[in-house]
């Protein structure tokens, strides 16, 4: 029953790391806000601020995975390139090592329950309080990390792992076959990493082993070797329905890891030992120290920080050619270079945690509203186009973006659903609410172009011609709503609309129903008079009316856009 308890307690403090983590790492992200996106963009100018820029972003947010998540959804929409992608990915090498010297400090000898429980409470406070509950989120979850170690390692000495005669025999057994000792736990570490999403909670276990003397600690190295090769077959599984770029991305990842892992394992017993020498440590291969715990800890997050800051070290000036080598081994396919049927920033269903998630959607928006403007173009090409030939080609452009736009806005509207299950705080869900109504706006702008195509194609093939105001009319309404959408598109790319611009915006569909209904009192007096007949009357009114209709959307979206301003 003891050992059970036992059992128990051992997966239960795990888990409790684990979560502790997530909360904290989706805390700093919501104190941080759109900063990381703006840090992602303008501080990778070159290789080695790429490399500085993903390890404080990722030491920041405590999550290399939204480093990596970020960056590839940059490269797939073209903000950052492939070999700057590749500098940051290393840096958020670099910076995931912090988590390890977390572990040394919460899996310690000093006992740090009474530093955990206060900030606990003064957490709870926070949250209850509502003073700063994003604070309090991160000082829950760092609690809990913090506390999910202490737990770990008091219930490792209390099983007395060392003294348990299956346990060792297991790990005398299996380090006693040199090298292939190493490729042993490297693999257990890669595929147990894999399994469990977590290379903090792998590391987490490797310290409490070899900290509790049943692990020797080349092996213990062996298995943070697997755990830095885990990680990225994750990021390789998750980017296989991705864009290519994205696929490259993830692929430079695990190439940059595995020449690591390669480079290390030739060298691994003289870098261990050097780094056991700067601890104090007695290095022997295959045989457990008989040292201090917390010396044990530090000689893992030495060597974890080492050989990830050695790597990058030599790596970051191969760049170019791993960019190469991946480009070559996932060439581009010649359908794959249209891009607009794709998401270009939440791809392959990659997402990071909640708060970044919202802001990766707000970028997906963005480029929704591109897309719709794309296809007032097409309608202004459509309605001057005399020839047949050409009249059909841009008239199945417009349908396919009609297309585009309906998945569009299913996948974001089922991308922020995902998110929506996440930790958010109040004012993220109310703006994922917000974003939800701006995408379903966005879709009947798509629908309105799409309906003024077949208006128009109805015009073409029964041949109605319009008198020179008709025409001049139908251009000034596509211009008046042209210059709406920009506004609009504009103000979705920064998130914001000033007080000013939303005025201006307002007169502009003001302007639009005006002119819409001086249209219509002019086309019924023009069909009394006989200037035009009935028919032709009636199709010029459906493009003015369905016109008209868009620029509600357009002024619908600039609405929720501001409303949102104003909800901050």
């Amino acid at each position: 029953m003891q050992l059970l308890l036992q059992i128990i307690t051992l997966i239960g403090s795990v888990a409790m790391l684990m979560y502790g983590l997530k909360v904290m790492s989706e805390s700093l992200q919501k104190m941080a806000g759109s900063t990381l996106s703006n840090v992602l963009k303008t501080m990778t100018t070159n290789r080695f601020t790429g490399v500085l820029t993903g390890a404080f972003i990722t030491a920041a947010v405590q999550s290399s995975t939204a480093t990596s998540v970020m960056t590839v959804s940059f490269v797939s929409a073209g903000i950052l390139s492939l070999a700057q992608a590749i500098s940051v990915i290393m840096g958020a090498h670099i910076g995931t090592t912090f988590t390890a010297w977390i572990m040394v400090l919460g899996g310690g000898s000093f006992d740090l329950r009474l530093i955990i429980y206060t900030m606990i409470v003064l957490a709870v406070a926070l949250i209850y309080t509502k003073k700063n509950a994003t604070l309090g989120d991160f000082l829950i979850g760092l609690s809990l990390l913090l506390l999910g170690l202490t737990t770990l390692r008091i219930n490792a000495n209390e099983m007395h792992l060392d003294q348990m005669s299956a346990v060792r025999n297991f790990f005398v057994a299996t380090s006693s076959w040199g090298y292939g000792s190493y490729f042993l736990y490297l693999l257990i570490g890669a595929i147990l990493t894999f399994s469990v999403q977590s290379s903090a909670a792998i590391m987490a276990i490797t310290m409490t082993l070899c900290s509790s003397h049943v692990l020797p600690i080349d092996m213990g190295i062996a298995l943070i070797l697997g755990e830095n090769l885990g990680t990225t077959i994750t990021a390789n599984v998750v980017a296989l329905s991705a864009s290519t770029m994205a696929r490259r991305a993830a692929l430079a990842h695990f190439v940059s890891n595995l020449f690591g892992v390669i480079w290390v394992l030739c060298v691994l017993r003289p870098f261990v030992g050097t780094i056991c020498h700067l601890w104090g440590v007695q290095f022997e291969p295959g045989m457990p120290s008989e040292v201090s715990p917390d010396k044990l800890n530090a000689v893992l997050a030495t060597f974890h920080t080492g050989f990830n800051v050695t790597n990058t070290f030599i790596l970051i000036w191969f760049v170019p050619v791993i960019e190469r080598l991946v480009t070559r081994l996932l060439p581009s396919k010649p359908e794959q270079k249209d891009t607009d049927s794709q998401l270009k920033f939440i791809s392959g269903g990659l997402m990071s945690t909640s708060e970044l998630s919202i802001l990766q959607a707000w970028k997906e928006v963005h480029v929704f509203a591109i897309r719709t403007q794309r296809m007032v173009g097409m309608i202004h090409e459509l309605y001057r186009e005399t020839d047949d030939t050409q009249f059909t080609k841009i008239f199945s452009r417009v349908e396919k973006y009609e297309g585009i736009c309906d998945r569009m806005e299913y996948e974001i509207a089922q991308y922020l659903n995902q998110v929506a299950d996440g930790r958010l705080s109040e004012q993220s869900k109310h703006e994922v609410h917000k974003m939800l109504r701006i995408v379903s706006e966005l879709e009947s702008v798509g629908d309105a172009n799409f309906n003024l195509s077949r208006y128009i194609r109805h015009k073409h093939d029964a041949k109605i011609q319009y008198i020179e105001e008709q025409d001049k009319n139908v251009e000034m309404m596509l211009y008046l709503v042209s210059g709406a959408e920009t506004k609009m598109v504009e103000a979705l790319e920064r998130i914001n609309i000033t007080d000013e611009e939303f005025l201006e915006m307002t007169n502009m569909e003001n302007e639009i129903n005006n002119f819409r209904d001086e249209l219509k009192n002019q086309n019924m007096q023009s069909i009394t008079e006989h200037v035009y007949d009935y028919s032709t009357g009636v199709n010029y009114m459906d493009i003015i009316l369905e016109i008209e209709k868009m620029g509600d959307y357009i002024i619908n979206v600039d609405e929720a856009l501001y409303e949102h301003k104003h909800d901050k």
